[in-house]
């Protein structure tokens, strides 16, 4: 293997910045056991893609994904593109002998993401989810604390992820609003990450019972967008949406510990609202992706009197990935969770060792995502083991 690892990234929109930055940063502020390469940025329309490529600081652009993995120059694909085209390009891309890592979620159903984690294994090649909140420090300590035994054990998980930014009836019909292209709604984009967080922190999910709902049935054409903004033209044709606008679900573990969880871009006020609450039987813990360096603690055997949530600032050397940045109580922000998880990626290729989240994580992401869909349709409790 060369000391370099050659990067090209499939997406040059809202996510497509996201790991362009993270490439950037990962040399400043760690020690990957590779040399990370910014060689080929790609996307379908020309001028934006060449000035993303400048912009970001990519050596070259292509406009053909295709052309993009047949390069001999390139190790690794990135796939930052929509949902409905990540199958697609995984395949090939294993299939040339590519590492590859894919945002969420993996595919637009379990199927897909099956075939997907196939086609990696069968060529062996590494490949990794993104699922950027498990790599927040305060997640990472978590994770730690439960390990550790410090809750005992878990009767309860929480979580919420609440977004407003689609709550306007005359906002266009956006990618992300049609099934065919995004697999799902506020579900599969929002609902996907507290999946994750939940089955890295507790583990397997067992069975789920779901209801879902679409609040706008119709919306304009789009006409551009850009990140999480878009417009239309005045009096718009309309178009129906394909997705859910809000889902909630409950679950019970394989540990035994019950769950529940709402997913929803109609929540009047929250732009980017993560948070989840753990329940055992030693003590707690709460955390908000809004307040990402912060983890809510209680433990039932401080003494009484003095108990209480606490909270750790998770900014010393002692967090998980805090060192690496700046002095204890200099905070991160959201960007560098995606620092976290690509320099993982590249040191797993780097040693030779599994990445975490990766395919397989994805499939079964995506097995409770086609699961709790299967119950918002029926009315009756899905077990995942049947999928």
């Amino acid at each position: 293997m060369r000391d370099t690892l050659n990067v090209g990234l499939i997406g040059y929109k809202f996510m497509g910045k996201a790991h362009s930055n993270a490439y950037r940063k990962m040399g400043m502020f760690f020690d990957p056991s590779l040399k990370v390469s910014m060689k080929a940025i790609c996307g379908r329309e020309e001028p934006w893609v060449r000035e993303s490529a400048e912009k970001f600081g990519w050596d070259s652009y292509e406009t053909s994904w295709e052309k993009l993995i047949a390069r001999d120059d390139i190790d690794v694909i990135d796939i930052t593109a929509p949902s409905n085209a990540h199958k697609e390009i995984a395949l090939k891309a294993a299939e040339a002998g590519k590492h590859i890592f894919c945002e969420k979620p993996l595919a637009l159903n379990l199927k897909d993401a099956r075939e997907m984690l196939a086609a990696v294994g069968k060529y062996k090649v590494k490949h990794q989810i993104g699922f950027n909140y498990c790599f927040a420090p305060a997640v990472q300590m978590a994770k730690k604390l439960i390990d550790e035994g410090k809750l005992g054990q878990i009767y309860h998980f929480r979580a919420l992820y609440l977004q407003d930014w689609i709550i306007d009836p005359e906002f266009p019909l956006v990618w992300r609003l049609d099934k065919n292209v995004a697999g799902s709604g506020s579900l599969g984009d929002l609902g996907a990450h507290i999946i994750d967080l939940a089955r890295f922190l507790l583990g397997e999910f067992d069975k789920v019972m779901g209801i879902s709902k679409t609040f706008i049935k119709e919306r304009p054409i789009v006409e551009k967008m850009e990140g999480l903004s878009a417009k239309s033209q005045q009096s718009a044709p309309k178009g129906k949406v394909t997705v859910d606008d809000a889902t909630l679900f409950l679950t019970e573990f394989k540990n035994g510990a019950l769950g529940s969880f709402e997913a929803t871009r109609f929540a009047q006020g929250h732009k980017n609202a993560l948070s989840f609450e753990i329940n055992g039987s030693r003590g707690s813990l709460k955390f908000e992706l809004e307040r990402l360096n912060e983890l809510q603690y209680y433990s039932a055997e401080d003494a009484p009197g003095t108990q209480g949530f606490r909270t750790i600032q998770c900014t010393e050397d002692v967090h998980p990935y805090a060192g690496a940045w700046w002095p204890a109580g200099h905070v991160i922000g959201y960007e560098h969770t995606f620092v976290h998880e690509l320099y993982e990626f590249v040191q797993s290729i780097a040693n030779d060792k599994p990445t975490m989240p990766d395919f397989n994580d994805g499939v079964k992401c995506s097995q409770v995502l086609e699961g709790v869909e299967q119950s918002a349709n029926t009315g009756k409790w899905v077990s995942l083991d049947t999928l």
